[in-house]
């Protein structure tokens, strides 16, 4: 039977926030169902409104049953807040997201038009609108379309572009609405700007490192690259510029964040090396391998007649003590087997990190590829700082608030 995952507090990165959700006449109006819970999941209070279209896909009742809030479906109705107050959706909302948002409903906000819970909600509101289009590609790419999109995007509007793929139509092009996991990351991310990392450049490295034995095989270790893209999204949640480098993981790319891939130990040295020179804050949390044999084969080494293998490595860099900038703040994690607060405080490597993240990656819940950690912040010259089991993303947050105190210096 397999070991069941301790559990660990879950962080909602949208708690305490208001989202309006406006749904509009689309065959991808289901998808806003699964986009209302993942919002409420996140910590949201979520209200939504709907357009007579909106009403003929998918229901009201089940939206009030995701978001244990009633939905507005009209100008006039008795249960309508916009009918009691016209602007009571409009004024607590922090966000304003419309999704799907058809041909139509895009025409329709693009020329202030009010004839539906949609459009007055719209023009009540001053939070940020983000726009998730779906409609079939050829009306996408309409010029009238693409017009409209453009106005509103220099009105600052937030469009989420849809995605490339089979169509309701039959047809197959650009025109489906962004998954909703993808589009609660825009609604963090355009939440995050003015945040306490605004105007801050932050560099993470995640995952491993392979470093090539031949052509198909290489040295590697079981880095998920969790952590990293978790502190990466933080870093972007709380308004920070963030470039993310990655070892290859099988994560897609988060939303909003500036990509570098790299495959090896020395790729990942010059693009941390090179991105660190304008950043403020470098966090290291890649698990780069430590050595890389000294010559990969050109072709594919053969088994035949072979017992055994022996190959010759070579310590690779140390990372961390290459990167330099102006004011760069750096810290190190350690991913250790056993004791791992002591034997990162010995790593005499790290010394130029303002402190140290260690965790035992043996520990259950703690090692590669979970969802949680739990991680000891060691200082140079100064205490350690246990953390209990956490998710990831609380994690990060730990660590960017400790960061932050360097920064201010």
């Amino acid at each position: 039977m397999p070991t069941k995952q301790p559990t660990a507090p879950r962080s909602h990165s949208l708690e305490g926030r208001n989202i309006v959700l406006g749904i509009t006449g689309s065959i991808a109006a289901y998808k806003a169902a699964d986009l209302a819970s993942k919002l409420v999941q996140e910590g949201a209070t979520v209200d939504v409104v709907m357009t007579a279209s909106a009403l003929e896909f998918v229901g009201a009742a089940m939206f009030t049953g995701l978001t244990h809030r009633p939905v507005t479906t009209g100008l006039f109705g008795a249960q309508s807040e916009i009918a009691i107050d016209h602007v009571a959706l409009a004024v607590r909302a922090h966000a304003f997201v419309v999704a799907p948002a058809t041909a139509n409903s895009i025409a329709k906000l693009a020329l202030g038009l009010a004839d539906d819970p949609v459009g007055a909600t719209v023009l009540a509101t001053t939070a940020p609108l983000i726009i998730c289009p779906a409609m079939d590609a050829h009306m996408y790419e309409n010029a009238a379309t693409q017009r409209n999109i453009e106005t509103l995007r220099r009105r600052g509007a937030h469009i989420v572009e849809p995605a490339e793929g089979r169509l309701a139509s039959g047809l197959t092009g650009q025109g489906r609405m962004e998954e909703p996991a993808r589009i609660v990351e825009h609604v963090r991310w355009v939440l995050g700007r003015g945040g306490d990392y605004a105007g801050k450049r932050v560099v993470v490295s995640a995952g491993g490192t392979q470093e090539p034995i031949d052509p198909v095989r290489h040295v590697a270790n079981r880095s998920s690259g969790k952590m990293g893209y978790a502190l990466a999204a933080a870093a972007r949640d709380r308004g920070a510029e963030v470039t993310l480098i990655a070892g290859p993981v099988s994560l897609p790319d988060p939303v909003g964040i500036e990509m570098t891939h790299v495959r090896t130990a020395l790729q990942m040295r010059d693009a941390v090396v090179a991105a660190s020179k304008t950043a403020d804050l470098l966090v290291m949390a890649a698990a780069v391998a430590d050595f890389r044999p000294v010559d990969a084969a050109a072709e594919k080494i053969k088994r035949a007649g072979r017992e055994t293998i022996s190959l010759d490595l070579v310590k690779n860099p140390t990372i961390i003590s290459e990167a330099q900038g102006p004011g760069l703040v750096k810290v190190a994690f350690a991913a250790e087997t056993g004791d791992a607060a002591r034997k990162a405080r010995e790593k005499s490597h790290y010394s130029s990190a303002a402190f140290i993240v260690a965790n035992d990656v043996s520990e259950t819940g703690s090692g590669f590829g979970s969802d949680t950690n739990r991680v000891t912040f060691v200082y140079p010259g100064g205490a350690d700082e246990p953390m209990p089991l956490l998710d990831k993303l609380a994690v990060a947050h730990k660590v960017l608030d400790r960061a932050q105190k360097h920064l201010r210096k």
